[in-house]
C-alpha cells in the first residue's frame, strides 16, 4: 500500500500531500498511543489489584464449572484456571493488550502438562480460540478509541458488540471442539 500510495503521488503530482500525510499520521498515532496508554495502564492497575486482593480467585471459582468442561486436560490445576479465568475477565472487559500477559502465562501453565513441548494441547488450542474470539461485555479499548477519535457516545456500539462477540465465540469454541477431533493427537 506504501509503494502504491507513492507510485500514485508520483504520477498525479502529490507528493506534497503524500509528505503532509506521513508526517501528520505519524503525530496522530503517537497521540492516539498516549490516549490509549491511560486506559491501559488504569485497567492493567485495576488487573493487578483484583489478582493480590483474591478477586481473581473468586472469579476463578465462578468460571470454574465453564472452564473444567472446556478445559478439560487441566481441570485440576489451579494456576492454570487462575491464569484463565484473569484472561477471560480482561477480555470480558474488552482490555485485549491487559489480557495478553495473563494469556501468554495460561499457555505456559498448560505447556507445563503437556508431555510433547513442540506441539500444542487441545486445551491450548482451544485457549486461544477463546481468546482470539473474546466475548467483551465491556469494550473498553474500541470505545477509548472512539472516544479518541471524537464520537459523541463511544459506547453506543455495545449491542453490536456484544452480539457479534458472543456470536463469535460460539462459532470459534464449535470448530475448535469439532475439528480438534481430526488435528490433535
Amino acid at each position: 500500500m506504501i509503494l502504491f500510495s507513492f507510485v500514485c503521488a508520483v504520477f498525479n503530482g502529490s507528493m506534497p500531500q503524500l509528505s503532509s500525510a506521513i508526517l501528520e499520521s505519524c503525530s496522530d498515532a503517537v497521540a492516539l498511543c498516549i490516549k490509549l496508554l491511560g486506559t491501559l495502564c488504569l485497567w492493567c492497575g485495576l488487573m493487578n489489584v483484583a489478582e493480590k486482593s483474591g478477586l481473581c480467585d473468586m472469579i476463578a471459582k465462578m468460571l470454574s464449572p465453564v472452564l473444567k468442561k472446556l478445559f478439560p486436560g487441566c481441570k485440576d490445576d489451579s494456576a492454570i484456571m487462575k491464569a484463565v479465568s484473569m484472561n477471560i475477565t480482561a477480555n470480558l472487559l474488552g482490555l485485549g493488550n491487559a489480557a495478553t500477559p495473563t494469556g501468554i502465562r495460561a499457555v505456559k501453565e498448560m505447556n507445563r502438562l503437556n508431555p510433547d513441548k513442540q506441539s500444542v494441547t487441545a486445551d491450548m488450542m482451544t485457549f486461544v480460540v477463546i481468546n482470539t474470539a473474546a466475548l467483551k461485555i465491556v469494550p473498553s479499548t474500541v470505545a477509548s478509541l472512539r472516544a479518541a477519535a471524537g464520537a459523541e457516545n463511544p459506547m453506543d456500539i455495545i449491542l453490536c458488540v456484544w452480539l457479534s462477540s458472543a456470536f463469535a465465540l460460539v462459532s470459534a469454541v464449535m470448530s475448535v471442539k469439532l475439528l480438534g477431533r481430526f488435528f490433535v493427537k
